[in-house]
């Protein structure tokens, strides 16, 4: 099958079975590395979260013990708190990843430091074991020619917040092995979510569209041409978006919305260069939710 360009593009198959992997790795407990490590935890997965330091460890173990109360407290899911925890492991040591059947890269979207981090990591897996980032942008291809297995690497990319998103994307590098493509489908849909397959570009298809998306909200509010809330409410009420674009971006973070703009601003061209209200916010600390202020007030 191919596209409009000639080049090919991802089959879409029958779903294979749902299936969640045994034992889970997660390196980075961050927002979204937590979350990662909440979705495959409460589906039954033996999880290890890997951290730089013992205060990131157990700054991790927190938010990863936090939501998954959180989600029993809602009804959303049912157990003991104190069993589901029980397979939770939170290290310092990449050692720990020896006996994983998925490894997750959820470090912050910087090149060098995704490099560094996933050679890191491949140096301590066993043989069978596959080796994934979560980027939203960056080359997987790119990614995948810094290790020395190529084959046994893709992109999952989770959305924030990850226990409520029902969407992962499922990125094939150049040297993905085929049989991966499936794996991760099975995976996604054993954690009760749906892949969407893309092969390999600058911002894949979600970030790229949600990007061009919000960067045309920002110049609207740089000219004056509505208020946040109202270009918010346009798109939620017209276009059922779930939050709309400037309020997304805070969700997302200012500043990671800029690094992939810049990204793909100099490898897709001038569409994607932010606008100057993004860099001045950035450069102000206002950086969406989670410092308090964005294009909305989150105090």
């Amino acid at each position: 099958m191919t596209d409009s360009t000639g080049a090919s593009a991802p089959a879409s198959p029958t779903e294979p079975p749902a299936r969640v992997p045994t034992t889970v790795g997660v390196l980075g407990g961050g927002r979204m590395g937590a979350g990662i490590a909440h979705a495959f935890l409460i589906k039954g997965a033996d999880v290890v979260v890997v951290e730089r330091d013992e205060a990131a460890a157990e700054a991790a173990r927190e938010r990863v013990e936090s939501s998954t109360a959180t989600s029993l407290e809602r009804g959303v899911l049912d157990g003991n708190l104190d069993a589901i925890l029980e397979r939770l492991t939170v290290s310092v040591d990449r050692k720990d990843f020896a006996d994983r059947e998925l490894v997750i890269e959820a470090v912050p979207e910087d090149w060098d430091l995704k490099v560094e981090s996933l050679r890191a990591v491949e140096r301590h897996l066993g043989d069978g074991a596959v080796l994934a980032s979560n980027t939203s942008s960056l080359s997987v291809t790119g990614l995948a020619k810094e290790l020395d297995r190529p084959a046994s690497f893709l992109g999952l990319h989770f959305f924030n917040p990850v226990p409520a998103s029902t969407l992962v994307e499922v990125v094939i590098g150049e040297q993905t092995a085929p049989e991966l493509v499936d794996a991760a489908r099975s995976w996604t849909a054993g954690l009760g979510k749906t892949a969407v397959v893309v092969n390999d570009a600058p911002g894949f298809a979600s970030s790229r569209l949600g990007v061009a998306i919000a960067l045309e909200a920002m110049r609207m509010v740089e000219e004056g041409v509505a208020s946040p809330e109202d270009i918010d409410n346009a798109m939620v009420l017209g276009y059922k978006h779930p939050t709309g674009p400037l309020r997304t971006t805070d969700i997302v973070g200012l500043d990671v919305r800029l690094g992939i703009a810049e990204y793909l601003a100099s490898t897709l061209g001038e569409r994607f260069a932010p606008p100057q209200i993004l860099r001045d916010k950035v450069a102000r600390g206002e950086l969406g939710r989670k410092t308090g202020k964005g294009f909305f007030d989150w105090s």
